[in-house]
């Protein structure tokens, strides 16, 4: 194996981020490698959302960011999107007076609904291009933030919660999407959804107190009831029949 194949795509290393006076990371690191899912785990609140903005640089940050070798600690937010970190937040963050295929334009350049990921991925947005981003379900709209983001030439992917607030059929079409997009970019993923995070994730990071406090294999740690429930303070059920089966 070369060394650039065996670098990690990111690097972070004793990533601390205070706001307003509170030390909300304290010393983060991992790795995400060149492919697959890794998913960033632990309860509400011990600074999952706040390592995805301060990966892309929406909050003031310390430490060590490297993107296929190249420190990215002190780029701005538009350089590093520009770079191929695509983002989409947890509150999805359409403009509802815009169509769907406006909010499709916003990329850039010819593309829309007509593009090639879309049409594979969302064909419900096909269908839906004309109407208001604001009258969709949150599940379409959570669509369309995938979509937006997809439409740019990604290195990686950070991805807030996707399947937050959403019924169970719409979760396993993100699921679907997600496993899909994965195949040819890495994506690093906040997700609290355990029987998903199981079903397409090669790795888990968990955060506590801000801080990395285990680091394995997706099924290393969720094939351990005990530690799951230590870590993350839930049990993992069994799977529902629609997250359930091999990983594609």
């Amino acid at each position: 194996m070369s060394e650039v194949a065996a670098r990690p795509l990111l690097r972070v290393a004793d990533l601390h981020v205070r706001v307003g006076g509170s030390h909300i990371l304290q010393g983060v690191g991992f790795e995400v490698p060149q492919t697959g899912v890794t998913a960033i785990l632990g309860r509400n609140g011990v600074g999952k959302t706040t390592t995805l903005k301060a990966l892309i640089g929406l909050v003031p940050r310390q430490g060590v960011i490297e993107l296929d070798g190249t420190d990215i600690t002190r780029w701005s937010t538009a350089r590093t999107v520009r770079s191929g970190v695509g983002y989409v937040p947890e509150d999805r963050e359409v403009f509802a007076g815009l169509t769907v295929e406006e909010n499709l334009r916003l990329v850039g350049g010819d593309t829309g609904a007509d593009a090639p990921v879309v049409r594979e991925l969302f064909p419900d947005l096909v269908a839906r291009r004309s109407q208001k981003a604001g009258t969709l379900s949150g599940g379409q709209q959570q669509m369309v933030a995938l979509a937006r983001v997809l439409l740019r030439d990604n290195r990686i992917l950070l991805i807030d919660e996707p399947t937050k607030g959403l019924a169970p059929k719409l979760v396993t079409e993100v699921a679907d999407v997600l496993a899909q997009v994965a195949r040819t970019v890495p994506v690093l993923l906040v997700e609290q959804n355990l029987p998903l995070v199981r079903r397409i994730a090669d790795d888990v990071v968990v955060i506590d107190g801000g801080s990395v406090v285990h680091r394995s294999t997706a099924g290393a740690l969720l094939a351990d009831q005990a530690r799951t429930t230590e870590l993350l303070g839930v049990a993992l059920r069994q799977p529902s029949s629609a997250l359930s089966g091999d990983r594609p």
